[in-house]
């Protein structure tokens, strides 16, 4: 078997540097001594911050761009037929999956905090990897966005602790070496790998079997699959929720006029400590919780970490504002499934805009395909929906489902729905129906920030 141990001061490649995951491996793997060179299909900011720290980084997937190369690194988005891969073949280059990477560089490290589910893993993750290191513990990280305490998606810190997601995306996460499992939430999604949802709660299962004899799970009590799971687990676990049955659950409960959580922290009966958080979201409850316990599970100062929680300001890419344009609000989110977008747009609807508007980009046609019933009503929350084309990311069009679909089934559940294809229809067609006051909520794990980029550098705005 590869080992990427092996390679140190030697040249690896990785085809979708630009990835959030694969351009924070890179970044680990340069700090760590590594030559990396990366190509992807387009230029964009981490593209641009890769080739800063001097990794060359080539636009478009080219077999040249693997002559001279020690090892090859791709994710479970790049096909066996890519060029490079195919060359890689051709010159016995041993060839490694991203996952298989995150998981060795994983190893050696006491603590391995590995974060799952199907909604909240980002922004989970941001959270425990702040408060761990506020509270002194310098973990190593790798999460699938930017952090501005850590100036980017990763950092190397101790062999203590090691943070990362664990995306079930393709299975990647049973590559993982966890001594600390935290499973947020078991829910459809990625159905072009799993069958059904009974496969995708299989799937977890076998993630956390991979705990050790004497490793911890972490779970959302209130998720009847997380506990099925949990009941059969070999190793100690506990819960954070809500309800009073739960380890760790919330006591006077409260929102700001933003939608700011604040609440008691009460573990097994009594309380710990309090949270007055900064990002906000009920959601934002339970992934607090969730990365609470994880620091208190490790012997964080339960004070310490409150305090370090409440002073979090959330992660790039998740409710972030982007900009006032013409007295609007731009705020863009990261969800990419109906689930996410519902969630985020309740927050919007937090904020009392004047009118909202919900500008969603699909993702992937088998996700739009799989969950077609859902986007149909997962912005009824909003005033007014704009739908763009969809984005293929790693598929070919099959030519049986198209974005007007969706506002044609938006249509039949009585929302205000209209199909935009690109960024300049969306964005002409904004600029000619809004009013000052209004809040626009840009959602999609695609290329659709660059709408908010775009809108802002067409003038009239202010951060």
């Amino acid at each position: 078997m590869v080992n990427i141990h092996d390679y140190q001061g030697k040249k690896v490649h990785m085809i979708g540097i630009g990835g959030s995951s694969m351009s924070g491996l890179a970044e680990m793997l340069l700090k760590e001594g590594y030559t990396v060179t990366g190509s992807d299909n387009a230029n964009s900011h981490a593209v641009e911050r890769l080739r800063e720290m001097g990794i060359s980084v080539h636009v478009g997937h080219q077999k040249e761009n693997v002559q001279g190369v020690d090892l090859l690194v791709y994710s479970a988005a790049i096909a066996p037929e890519n060029p490079e891969r195919q060359e890689a073949l051709r010159l016995s280059i041993p060839q490694m999956e991203r996952s298989t990477l995150l998981g060795q560089l994983m190893q050696g490290h006491k603590n391995a905090v590995c974060i799952c589910g199907a909604h909240g893993k980002t922004t989970t993750s941001s959270m425990i990897a702040y408060t761990l290191l506020q509270c002194g513990l310098d973990p190593t990280v790798h999460i699938g966005g930017r952090l501005d305490a850590l100036g980017g998606g990763s950092r190397i810190g101790k062999k203590d602790v090691f943070v990362a997601e664990a995306c079930e995306f393709h299975g990647s996460f049973l590559e993982m070496r966890p001594t600390l499992a935290v499973v947020l939430n078991i829910d459809a999604d990625h159905l072009d790998y799993y069958r059904d949802i009974e496969h995708i709660e299989e799937a977890f299962g076998q993630f956390l079997s991979l705990l050790p004899d004497d490793g911890m799970a972490l779970g959302w009590g209130e998720d009847a699959r997380i506990m099925r799971l949990f009941s059969r687990l070999h190793c100690a676990y506990r819960t954070f929720g809500l309800h009073e049955s739960n380890d760790y659950y919330p006591a006077n409960l409260s929102y700001n006029d933003t939608g700011c959580p604040r609440y008691d922290v009460i573990y097994r009966g009594e309380k710990i400590a309090r949270l007055e958080m900064r990002v906000a979201g009920a959601f934002n409850v339970i992934n607090s919780l969730g990365a609470f316990a994880s620091a208190h599970v490790m012997g964080a100062d339960p004070a310490q970490a409150a305090a370090a929680l409440s002073s979090f300001s959330g992660v790039h890419r998740r409710f972030e504002f982007t900009g006032l344009i013409d007295g609007v609000k731009m705020y863009h989110d990261y969800g990419h499934n109906p689930a996410e977008m519902r969630a985020a747009i309740s927050v919007a609807r937090q904020q009392n805009p004047r009118k909202l508007w919900a500008v969603m980009q699909p993702h992937t046609y088998s996700r739009v395909k799989g969950l077609f019933q859902d986007y149909l009503t997962c912005t009824e929350e909003a005033d007014y929906t704009l739908v763009t084309d969809i984005f293929a990311a790693r598929e070919k069009d099959p030519g049986d489902i198209r974005a007007e679909m969706v506002v044609e089934g938006m249509h039949a559940h009585g929302i205000d729905a209209v199909h935009t294809p690109s960024f300049d229809d969306t964005e002409k067609y904004l600029r000619a129906h809004w009013q000052a006051g209004d809040l626009v909520l840009t959602m999609g794990c695609g290329n659709i920030n660059l709408l908010n980029e775009q809108m802002q550098l067409h003038g009239d705005t202010e951060r």
